[in-house]
């Protein structure tokens, strides 16, 4: 296929494109078919290093080239982006499975941080003072924290770049990518794009590999890297906090998620069901935001099951590039593989599948809508986030109740209720422990909206004014003023 052909298939070191120095290379396959669509260079931990080098080598320059420079490498890149949207969207249909409108409708996100951050590079301020007993004027600047390494998930393969990429950029950073080795194309196609609206040479370097690993521990321990920003389960993350730990290099983690989302006895039915559809189905569930347990209220309990049953089984499942298809593949068999066993081990302990729930034959990694009542508090559905297209209902009747079960887990990313009473809405809002709360929504990411979370699903924030704030440093300077 054109769009896979033309992507480089190499690593992205100092501005130029390189083999791998053992020459290995590892496979990106195609989730529909399960056949391979190419190979991609496979980075070592000296190709790493290499990386850490001429991020390095970039540092100070790339710091003191002006605001308005970067916010308009940034807004080109936006533009060539947009202008890229069809290219893109297939490539990533090809390498992640999403259906094509889901593909397009990430483009269009993903840019949207480059335009944003290209904004918020000419806005960093600092501020001038005179200290308390008004011997000193206070002079406070806020600088690049330095060389940045970048660790992306598979599953927004364009967006989860931008959203990294775009405030880095602006604050004065340089760059390491190590995107996942599921979906590696998009972030070598957006380095073509980066490099084509003018971002000098090592201001961005791109690694692609199979063994995170053995290539990412000793770049955190190395003392160069100074600020990592990771993507990815709770498990890898304290992994990686453990190894940040001994140069003190500060982090940004969007960990995983078990988002509630509740459903009250006075919320809108059809707002409601449209609601969960798009917090379960975004993505084919493929999501840390994606609603994993769906609390509803008795009184509406039979009439919201029939109906979102009825709405996820009309869903057309198939080839993400074929016109219609609305559920795309899972990554891989493996995920496949853990959402059915959690449909089964929900089913053994008394669940009903009220569509869905069985393992489809043929290639590809498909896994049907699927739709389950009569959750029993053992199932380990309520505990696992899915990652799939598979919908966990349970029942409450009190709003205590409801918001006890939706705060009993150690995650706290995202969280949706729907209620037409303004009062207990706010009310509950309150007392969710999550970072981000759809009311009345199931879409709750925007460029211009603190993305994260609280407990263990992670640290810090992405996107809004915030964002920029999270590749930046204080600097104060004392000036007497001689009183």
């Amino acid at each position: 296929m054109t769009v896979v052909r033309d992507v480089p298939k190499q690593l992205f070191i100092g501005g130029g494109w390189q083999d791998a120095e053992s020459g290995r290379t590892l496979a990106v396959d195609n989730p529909a078919t399960g056949e391979e669509l190419c190979r991609v260079a496979d980075a070592s931990p000296a190709d790493g290093r290499r990386a850490v080098e001429a991020a390095v080598a970039a540092q100070a320059s790339w710091a003191a080239t002006p605001p308005r420079i970067r916010s308009e490498i940034l807004r080109r890149a936006y533009d060539l982006i947009i202008a890229r949207t069809e290219d893109l969207a297939l490539l990533m249909t090809l390498e992640m499975g999403k259906p094509l409108a889901e593909a397009r409708a990430e483009v269009a996100y993903g840019a949207e941080f480059f335009r944003w951050f290209s904004e918020e590079a000419v806005r960093i301020d600092g501020g001038l003072m005179t200290a308390p007993d008004g011997r000193n004027r206070l002079l406070v600047t806020r600088r690049p924290v330095g060389p940045c390494l970048l660790i992306t998930p598979w599953n927004f393969p364009l967006a989860m770049g931008t959203r990294k990429i775009g405030p880095a950029i602006a604050a004065g950073c340089t760059i390491v990518l190590k995107p996942a080795p599921q979906t590696p194309l998009t972030s070598l196609a957006l380095a073509e794009i980066l490099t084509e609206a003018g971002l000098p040479d090592g201001v961005l370097n791109i690694i692609v590999t199979s063994d995170a690993p053995g290539v990412i521990e000793p770049l955190l321990r190395g003392g160069q890297i100074r600020k990592l920003s990771f993507t990815g389960s709770t498990q890898v993350g304290r992994i990686l906090l453990a190894q940040c730990a001994d140069t003190v290099i500060r982090t940004s983690m969007e960990l995983g998620g078990n988002a509630p989302l509740i459903v009250f006895d006075d919320a809108d039915l059809d707002v409601a069901v449209e609601g969960t559809m798009v917090a379960k189905m975004r993505n084919m569930g493929e999501s840390c935001c994606a609603a994993n347990r769906i609390y509803v209220h008795t009184s509406l309990a039979e009439a919201f099951a029939t109906r979102l049953a009825a709405r996820m089984a009309a869903l057309t499942v198939g080839d993400g590039t074929a016109p219609g298809t609305d559920v795309g593949p899972l990554i891989d068999v493996a995920g496949r593989s853990k959402a059915h066993d959690l449909v089964q081990d929900a089913v053994k302990r008394g669940a009903t599948v009220l569509t869905g729930g069985e393992l489809p034959e043929g290639p590809g990694s498909f896994y049907p809508p699927t739709v389950l009542t009569g959750i029993t508090p053992d199932a380990a559905i309520n505990d696992t986030e899915v990652f799939g297209p598979v919908a966990a209902l349970l029942t409450f009747d009190t709003e205590e109740e409801a918001v006890t079960a939706a705060n009993d887990t150690e995650f706290g990313l995202a969280a949706y209720l729907f209620t037409q009473n303004l009062d207990r809405a706010l009310r509950v809002a309150e007392r969710l422990e999550s970072g981000m709360i759809g009311l009345n929504t199931g879409l709750v990411s925007n460029p211009a909206a603190p993305f994260g979370g609280i407990k263990q699903s992670g640290l810090g924030r992405e996107g809004g004014t915030v964002g920029i704030g999270e590749f930046l440093e204080y600097k104060y300077l004392a000036i007497p003023t001689g009183a």
